[in-house]
């Protein structure tokens, strides 16, 4: 007779839903098909390092929400950090990104591409979306994108980043937050 405490099973279905969350993220569709993604997931000390990283960010900067998000993730086993490096597709003729075209957009290099960060919305929706159909608690994190991105969590160039933190409790611990 075998028996398998909860935590251990939920600790363990949590994992899986992240590298679930991790392909839906990298099969989501891009723009020409040019993927600009990098995505990883943390755990452990690695939540505990960008907790820590995310209060240093609120006491530096004054944004209390930074310090109220690191709390948040202290209670998530797993966190899906989801990046994108800025990369022009190419286009001749585009100007959403208040250039004219990609060689004109070129010449600013840290200006993001809309193509980029459309797709990263795309494949953060996508990776939510396993989360909602594993009814998993989850909430898209600016805040752990940016302390990931500062503490170089990610191995390419990426300048803009969520994180999303995983949690399987009675109650969503990223919500109805103080």
């Amino acid at each position: 007779m075998s028996v398998t405490d909860e935590k251990k099973l939920t600790a363990d279905a949590l994992k899986e839903v992240a590298a679930k969350m991790v392909i839906a993220a990298r099969t989501a569709p891009k723009a020409r098909g040019i993927d600009t993604f990098e995505i990883k997931t943390a755990e452990g000390d690695a939540i505990s390092a960008l907790a820590e990283k995310m209060k240093r960010i609120a006491a530096e900067y004054d944004v209390p929400f930074f310090e109220r998000d690191a709390g948040n993730i202290m209670a998530s086993p797993v966190v899906v950090l989801i990046g994108t490096t800025i990369r022009s597709i190419g286009l001749k003729k585009c100007g959403m990104c208040g250039f004219s075209g990609c060689d004109e957009k070129n010449k600013y290099p840290e200006v993001p591409c809309v193509f980029n960060t459309g797709d990263l919305g795309i494949a953060v929706g996508s990776a939510a979306a396993v989360c909602m159909d594993n009814r998993t608690d989850n909430r898209i994190m600016y805040t752990i994108g940016q302390a990931a991105m500062e503490l170089g969590f990610f191995d390419t160039e990426v300048r803009i980043a969520y994180g999303i933190p995983l949690s399987a409790t009675s109650k969503n611990p990223f919500f109805d937050r103080k």
